[in-house]
């Protein structure tokens, strides 16, 4: 009898012992966005060029006196534009003015859902959700069903096996 206990003894110490963890996890999400109405508005600012060959320009009068111009709600009007041909009999010359018109600058502050008169101006309008559905079942099955314009529906299972020791 002491030798069958000194062999299970030297037995159980001499066997390695093994232990391993698993960790199992089934996550199952499921999500339903809708854009909102948005506005983006940039405003263009005036602009005024001039340039020639074979010509003197000048913004003012014809003394070289150059005038600022006016300003008003925040449109910029360059005020008098003079050239005068250099050429004397018969000599080519060219004249080349630009001007853009800017927007107006506004006066108060804009309402909610109201667009500014400018000239870039980008609007969406908000998202409807309609019939958007996701259904995930235990057999992990995702089924979705897309909504109206500006909706987006997602859906997942993740499953997730971890064996440590």
């Amino acid at each position: 009898m002491k030798n069958s206990l000194f062999f299970l003894a030297a037995f159980l110490v001499a066997t390695p012992s093994l232990k391993a963890d698993i960790h199992h996890t089934i996550s199952a999400s499921a999500s339903l966005t809708t854009t909102a109405a948005a506005t983006q508005a940039t405003r263009v600012g005036s602009s005024f060029s001039i340039s020639g060959t074979g010509v003197d320009t000048a913004i003012g009068d014809n003394a070289g006196q150059l005038s600022a111009g006016t300003i008003t709600s925040g449109i910029y009007s360059p005020g008098t534009v003079v050239s005068t041909q250099n050429a004397s009999g018969g000599e080519s010359f060219s004249f080349s003015s630009t001007y853009l018109q800017g927007d107006v600058v506004p006066t108060s502050a804009l309402t909610t859902g109201a667009s500014p008169n400018f000239s870039d101006v980008i609007s969406t309008a908000a998202g409807s959700a309609g019939d958007a559905a996701a259904t995930l079942t235990s057999a992990q099955a995702v089924g979705l069903t897309a909504g109206g314009p500006g909706s987006q529906v997602v859906g997942q299972i993740i499953s997730e096996i971890k064996i440590t020791d």
